[in-house]
């Protein structure tokens, strides 16, 4: 603690326990709280107590007012818990008497406080706190401290009975560490007092006729096997669970229980521990067990968490992807009747009735299968799944699904006409078919379905009843299949890939004009996504030039909504790699043309009204640059001028941020093709002065007085990413260090200047009426004076400045206690400037 600190406490202290004082913010409290959790934290030593008697005064007369406010009551208990959290902090607490009358039975506890959820979650706090040296373990004992625990675990407050929890995970692994030494058997184990309490609630809790109580101690279990104590205490994890195993079983064959929605999560993180690694064991019987009885919605998580473990057996995990399969493969065999293909499983884990139960009624059928397409999007999102999942079934479900959602498929059996009905314009089950339809465009085994494919895309594509949420996702799965086609394409194949791609675009022109803008933004989105992945592809070139594409987007630059111009920029800019920038454009007209293309988008930049065009713009613009579409160095010198001209004055910061990207992208470009860059070809290099030749392109297209102007940017990412650029640029001009002496420079006409820009950029934003055209003798476009500002300015000490937080002055604890003294010294106005 500094001195100044120390001086200002006393003050704090006393106005926290005066009664009379106005109550403070709970941020300020709980920064107060933060500041004492860092000295602690560093030194465990009993001298903050001792050097600080204001501390243990403050809690004493907290202590004594006969209604102390809940907040000062919970700050107190809080701050005494943190303070004993070191043995010898402790033992000169215990010696004043203070914890007993915090955490004991004359505590508050017993009192009207206790009502206040409050001061609860602050005694459990305060307990979790001091609980870090084992002292503390029989004081908590001893006081009845365990029994309030047990008894907050069923507390009203959600936020109080998480705490109770959170503390019996901690109170039993910290009483386990000085025990892992010990030889444990299963027959006979010692647990210690503490843990042998809490192991002995869990087993009456669990025998106990109370479903709530059961349920805490179902939480409690999976809390703690979830916790590093199932990994770290292999031994006592096993003696635990044998200890309840049998009990827990009971719940699974005994339907009526209400916990049972808990057993997956328990047995899951038991599953984790290296205890039940080897595939021997009553243990993987129980999650067979498990996976038999639970019902389908409660089963799913498990099975799906089972398949993520490595260590898994291999019979559990087939059993466990059996699960997660049946309700697609009861969807594929209710679709026909007689059954025309082979459904997805040979056999069911579970009676295959309950399945069709739940998908013949209304209130779940969307329910399950939400849940059973999430957990097999995750599941193909895995680089390395261990069992093999039937894919080619699985998307002949999926498709199934789809059609059943828009009504396109009439089912012949009862049970298919059921789940039609129930799935008919189901959004949600929509969205949920479709992601996991992306996701299989990775796997192999489904191109002989692609056809059939495609016309359930295109049937979703076309139809007018299609939701535009719907319509983004399937626009997104048709992206990834269009990529997936290209990479099978043949010569027998190249007849229905042409075919797939003229009906593909012949509904994007329909979808380019729709009325309602979202459809548009989709569609704009889902061109953009074709061009990135196909724009090599002859065929796909062949159908977007032949088609009314081109002509539309570039009639949506001019669209009313601005996030559709976003995204018209967006494709305009894609599109323009093919009509304008390849080696070989294809001549389609005028309009078409590189210039007409720059001059729109150049157009939007400096006059459309909204940010997001711009931001696509200037995005666009650095794609461009990055790609070597802007022509030779002197075209590309130019345009660079132009954009960042216009882009300095913009008032979004965001198009500011993105000038400088342009800067950035173009310095490094520049470079490599001036000076002795290691990736430029050799033609490239030439023999003069680089680095004359280097800052003559800058300062001609003007980017000093950009950069230098930005660093006084009000928002700090910009000047952030100025200074960036600044330090590269220095780092290649100055490569070892060989930087000017200020002191040496300053005579000059132009070291005057430099002198003069360095006080200005220690303004900072207060500077951001910045001259860019020479004034104070700084001329931006001369090389000379560029090379010393580059050489002599600390830009090291500006991106330190840059990079502290904008309340780095404010948030010392030297200025919180002033802060509060200065709070509760005012009655009238108690607004505290808490950073």
């Amino acid at each position: 603690m500094t001195r100044e600190c120390a001086v200002l406490l006393p003050g704090v202290c006393a106005a926290l326990a005066d009664p009379r004082q106005p109550g403070l913010d709970d941020t300020c409290l709980e920064k107060l709280l933060d500041w004492f959790r860092s000295l602690t934290w560093f030194d465990p030593t009993v001298e903050l107590v001792q050097d600080n008697p204001c501390l243990t005064e403050l809690i004493t007369s907290v202590l004594a007012l006969p209604d102390a406010s809940p907040s000062i009551l919970s700050f107190t208990l809080q701050l005494a818990g943190i303070l004993a959290s070191s043995e010898s902090r402790f033992q000169c607490l215990q010696q004043e008497k203070l914890l007993g009358r915090l955490f004991g039975r004359e505590g508050p506890r017993g009192g009207a406080a206790w009502e206040d959820a409050s001061v609860r979650s602050a005694w459990l706090k305060g307990v979790h706190s001091m609980v870090h040296h084992q002292p503390a373990l029989p004081f908590l004992c001893s006081t009845g401290g365990m029994d309030v625990i047990f008894t907050l675990q069923g507390d009203p407050s959600l936020f109080v009975a998480s705490a109770a929890s959170q503390l019996l995970v901690h109170l039993l692994t910290f009483s386990l560490e000085s025990e892992t030494s010990k030889a444990l058997s299963t027959k006979d184990c010692d647990w210690p007092v503490c843990a042998q309490m809490i192991v002995k609630h869990i087993e009456e809790s669990l025998q106990s006729s109370s479903a709530s109580h059961i349920e805490q101690s179902l939480k409690l279990l999976s809390s703690l096997f979830g916790s590093c104590f199932g990994s770290c205490y292999a031994a006592w994890t096993e003696v635990l669970w044998l200890d309840i195993a049998k009990q827990i079983e009971s719940f699974l064959l005994e339907e009526t229980v209400q916990a049972q929605p808990l057993l997956a999560n328990l047995l899951l993180n038991v599953a984790r521990s290296p205890v039940f690694c080897g595939t021997e064991g009553s243990f993987w019987a129980l999650v067979t067990s498990a996976l038999e009885h639970l019902t389908p919605v409660q089963a799913g998580p498990l099975a799906v968490g089972l398949l993520k473990l490595c260590k898994c057996p291999q019979d559990v995990r087939i059993q466990a992807l059996t699960v997660l399969l049946q309700p697609m493969d009861c969807i594929l065999r209710a679709a026909s009747q007689p059954l025309e293909c082979a459904g997805l499983l040979d056999e069911s884990v579970s009676d295959p009735v309950t399945v069709e139960s739940l998908l013949s009624s209304k209130a779940s059928c969307a329910g399950l299968l939400c849940q059973t397409l999430a957990h097999l999007e995750k599941l193909l999102s895995l680089k390395h799944l261990r069992v093999d999942l039937p894919c080619g079934s699985l998307l002949r479900s999926l498709m199934t699904i789809l059609q059943f959602c828009n009504g396109f498929l009439s089912p012949t059996s009862p049970l298919g006409s059921t789940i039609s009905r129930n799935l008919i314009n189901s959004f949600r089950v929509q969205k949920s078919a479709l992601d996991v339809l992306a996701a299989l465009s990775e796997k192999k085994d489904c191109d002989t379905l692609i056809g059939s494919l495609f016309d359930v895309l295109l049937a979703y594509l076309q139809s007018p009843n299609t939701s535009p949420t719907v319509l983004k996702k399937t626009f997104q799965a048709t992206s990834r299949w269009l990529v997936h086609l290209q990479e099978l394409s043949s010569n027998s194949q190249w007849q229905q890939t042409e075919k797939i791609l003229a009906d593909v675009f012949v509904v994007l022109q329909k979808r380019l004009c729709s009325p309602c803008w979202e459809v548009r933004d989709s569609s704009l989105e889902f061109l953009t996504a074709m061009v990135k992945c196909l724009r090599d592809q002859k065929e796909f070139r062949q159908c977007l030039l032949s088609s009314e594409v081109l002509r539309l987007t570039e009639n949506l630059l001019e669209d009313p909504e601005s996030y559709v111009r976003a995204s018209a920029v967006t494709a305009v800019g894609h599109l323009a790699l093919i009509t304008c920038f390849a080696p070989e454009s294809p001549v389609i007209g005028n309009q078409y043309n590189k210039e007409s293309i720059i001059a729109k988008l150049q157009e939007i930049l400096s006059t459309d009204s909204e940010g997001f065009p711009r931001r696509a713009v200037i995005s666009i613009f650095t794609k461009w640059l990055r790609e070597g579409c802007t022509g030779q160095l002197e075209d590309t010198e130019q345009f660079v001028s132009r954009v960042i001209q216009t882009v300095e004055h913009d008032l979004d910061w965001e198009v500011r941020l993105g000038g400088l990207e342009l800067v950035e992208a173009f310095c490094s470009q520049t470079i490599c093709q001036l000076a002795q860059c290691p990736y430029a070809p050799v033609s490239a290099v030439t023999s003069s002065t680089p680095q004359k030749e280097l800052l003559q392109v800058f300062c001609r297209a003007k980017l000093f007085g950009f950069l230098f102007g930005s660093l006084c940017d009000c928002d700090k990412p910009v000047g952030q990413r100025a200074c960036d650029v600044l330090v590269g640029l220095r780092g290649h001009f100055y490569p070892m260090s060989t930087l000017e002496n200020p002191q040496e420079i300053e005579d000059s006409p132009a070291g005057r200047g430099i002198a003069w820009l360095q006080r200005t950029l220690r303004q900072g934003s207060l500077a951001q009426n910045f001259p860019t055209d020479g004034g104070d003798g700084v001329d931006f476009q001369d090389p000379e004076s560029m090379m010393l500002a580059l050489g002599a300015i600390d830009l090291l000490e500006l991106h330190d400045e840059l990079n502290k937080s904008s309340d780095h002055v404010e948030e010392s604890p030297q200025s919180l206690l002033q802060d509060i003294l200065a709070a509760v010294g005012t009655i009238e106005d108690n607004e505290v400037d808490c950073y």
